[in-house]
């Protein structure tokens, strides 16, 4: 299946960037987009959804809201058979299971660390070999001279 690419937004520096750490990558919109778009071609999607939605759930202040997002996180990712089901260990699973009707801003943290490390060690390398990341790395152009990258 043909993938779209909308990375346009970032500069060929930037883009060589994101193979430094996926911490640099993930700090990059244009660079989130295409690591997002990869994960959909690999249907695993969910873990990037997850991680940004733990990143989200620990800049919320109200009580009532944390209470809420923290519901809709695990309703979404944490419980057997959810949509976005993330591949965690039975017993962090069990933890929120058992956390999540007094939920706090640290509640998820476990989990998403193992999905970081999923990421980082598995989805980041694949990534970096990809036919996503390598068309719009050498598609960058600099004046009339095509850059040549030897890592890909």
């Amino acid at each position: 299946m043909p993938v779209k690419c909308c990375f346009h937004r970032s500069s060929p520096a930037e883009a060589i960037a994101w193979s430094e750490n996926m911490d640099t990558l993930l700090a990059n919109q244009a660079g989130l987009d295409a690591f997002r778009t990869f994960l959909k071609s690999e249907f695993s999607e969910e873990n990037i959804d997850f991680w940004l939605a733990c990143e989200d759930f620990k800049k919320t202040e109200s009580a009532e809201k944390i209470a809420s997002k923290a519901k809709m996180i695990y309703s979404e990712f944490i419980e057997v058979d959810a949509p976005k089901e993330i591949n965690i260990d039975f017993s962090t699973r069990d933890l929120i299971s058992k956390n999540i009707a007094e939920p706090t801003l640290k509640c998820f943290d476990e989990a998403q660390k193992i999905i970081y490390c999923l990421m980082v060690k598995d989805s980041f390398p694949r990534f970096l070999k990809s036919e996503i990341y390598k068309k719009f790395v050498n598609s960058q152009q600099v004046g009339n001279h095509k850059k040549w990258f030897p890592f890909l």
